[in-house]
């Protein structure tokens, strides 16, 4: 513990060089993240390849074959059921757990959940779950970067920047989107923009996308050729309206997902076998009638600008993906559920650019931009997230120039999402997950410098060190304010901006955090 300390206050007194030092290991990160996922996007599309192949043959074959369609469906419920017992932190989205990670709340196993990640994302997705590649590859990112990390010997403050770094190299990788890994990563995951953060993640994400590209090429994940620029002056409404209605969608599909436990808290369910077969032999069937749902979706997205499907075709998709994803994603199978969030969104903006199309307020060749529009805001309104949804989007559907009408529709479905009520789904899961499985109590009691940022507005700003409520066993060993250091005592004032080291065990850091984020009382 000495030696750690040693090495972390070594650290801050040479900030210039660490903040070098990560630059150096964020190339590291970010290339040997990007083989990872690339792998993984690799064995996905093959075995969604041949998946849809597979079913193409079905749906005219006898009936005898669909025995063995559902034995083999059977097969993989008790692979996955012996890959989530081995690994439980490899179940689901992986990105709450790369979060409780990162405030010191969840203790990551890097070798174990990297396989059984890799492993288990194949299985489930290949099989036809309605889930997506995204979260488990910023997991499988983090962990990577925990790996190197490890073998390194890098302190536990340095291991979180770098854990941030492979979070955003996993995303960067998954979807050739660079700058929406970065932005994701700082404003999701690490929620900080300080430059320790930010110059290992964008180091990272950019040398992974670099490796993805190499391998896959430059496409962009969905294809709208030459979107028309949407005159805003003239279809303001148009915008404001299909946001609306992705935002609240969003709502409804962040309580729909915490409200799946029900459902499989019903006495049918009794193990984690029959949780997982449930969902499995629900593919089959819809494999057989409604092929388009399964999976994460992009090319359902695709399918709709290429040839607009009527109104009730897009309302049996949605219903479909929509409760698809939830049955998936509650079942605990490995992988997240952020590219059918997007897909859902697309549904969303499709059926509200046909309807507008068929009431004469819309041109027809503006609908696809309905779809991308719809698809910030119902992001934005589940995450609490909007940057990332704008930056995102306009790096998946290489639509550059739609910055300001992203902007606009994910800050109206952002805004909408507030006066419902609805919290960042992430955050959420976290929180149930820890109350679910209690962190133990020696991670608790581990001790950790940890970085905040003093909020604008916030308790801490304007207000002396020594009249700060800090918890038990809390040491403020060090403020950066600009390239300035400062050394603390107790008269020391903070302001916005200020970078505040502490050392303090990982139960005292969500407190700490709201003293530097939240809004100080009137």
């Amino acid at each position: 513990m000495k030696d750690a300390l040693h090495n972390t206050m070594n650290s801050i007194n040479h900030w210039q060089g660490f903040r070098l030092k990560l630059f150096a290991e964020g190339c590291i990160i970010g290339l040997s993240s990007g083989l990872v996922i690339s792998f993984f996007r690799f064995a996905l599309f093959w075995t969604e390849k041949l998946r849809s192949e597979a079913y193409l043959f079905l749906r005219s074959a006898p009936a005898a074959y669909l025995l063995p369609l559902f034995l083999f469906l059977a097969v993989i419920a008790f692979l996955l059921t012996r890959l989530v017992k081995t690994e439980p932190l490899a179940s689901g989205s992986g990105i709450p757990q790369v979060k409780g990670a990162l405030m010191g709340l969840v203790k990551l196993r890097w070798t174990s959940i990297l396989w059984t990640k890799l492993l288990g994302g194949i299985l489930a997705i290949g099989a036809g779950l309605s889930l997506g590649r995204e979260g488990p590859s910023i997991q499988l990112g983090a962990v990577t970067a925990q790996g190197i990390s490890r073998g390194l010997g890098r302190t536990r403050m340095e291991e979180r920047y770098l854990l941030t770094s492979g979070a955003s190299a996993g995303l960067a990788a998954a979807f050739n989107a660079p700058l929406a890994g970065v932005i994701f990563a700082l404003e999701e995951l690490h929620k900080n923009f300080s430059i320790v953060v930010l110059l290992p993640s964008m180091t990272a994400a950019v040398c992974a996308t670099v490796v993805s590209r190499a391998l896959f090429g430059r496409d962009a994940i969905f294809i709208f050729e030459e979107l028309p620029l949407v005159p805003i002056d003239h279809h303001y409404g148009i915008i404001i309206l299909a946001a609306l209605i992705a935002g609240l969608a969003g709502v409804a599909f962040n309580k729909g997902l915490l409200s799946i436990s029900r459902f499989y808290a019903l006495p049918f369910f009794k193990n984690t076998f029959a949780k997982l077969l449930f969902p499995l032999f629900s593919a089959g069937v819809l494999g057989l009638y409604l092929p388009q749902v399964l999976g994460g979706g992009n090319e359902l997205i695709n399918g709709l600008v290429r040839s607009p499907a009527p109104l009730r075709l897009l309302a049996l998709f949605l219903l479909g993906k929509f409760l698809f994803t939830l049955f998936s994603y509650g079942s605990g199978a490995p992988g997240g559920f952020f590219l059918p969030m997007l897909v859902i969104g697309a549904l969303c903006g499709g059926l509200c650019g046909q309807a507008c199309i068929a009431l004469g307020l819309l041109e027809p060749s503006f609908a696809p931009n309905i779809i991308v529009i719809s698809m910030a805001a119902l992001f934005a309104a589940c995450t609490k997230a909007p940057i990332t949804g704008m930056v995102l989007i306009m790096e998946m559907t290489a639509s550059y120039q739609h910055l300001l009408v992203l902007a606009l529709a994910s800050l109206v479905a952002f805004s909408a999402a507030e006066l419902c009520g609805g919290r960042p789904i992430y955050e959420e899961l976290l929180l149930r997950s820890l109350e679910q499985g209690k962190p133990k109590k020696d991670l608790l009691r581990q001790r950790n410098v940890t970085e905040l940022a003093v909020a604008s507005g916030s308790v801490l700003e304007n207000k002396l060190i020594k009249h700060v409520a800090w918890p038990p066993d809390t040491l403020l060993v060090d403020i950066k304010r600009g390239e300035q250091q400062l050394i603390p005592h107790g008269d020391t004032l903070l302001r916005a901006g200020d970078y505040l080291y502490i050392m303090t065990e990982n139960a005292n850091i969500p407190y700490l955090a709201s003293l530097a984020e939240e809004k100080a009382a009137d």
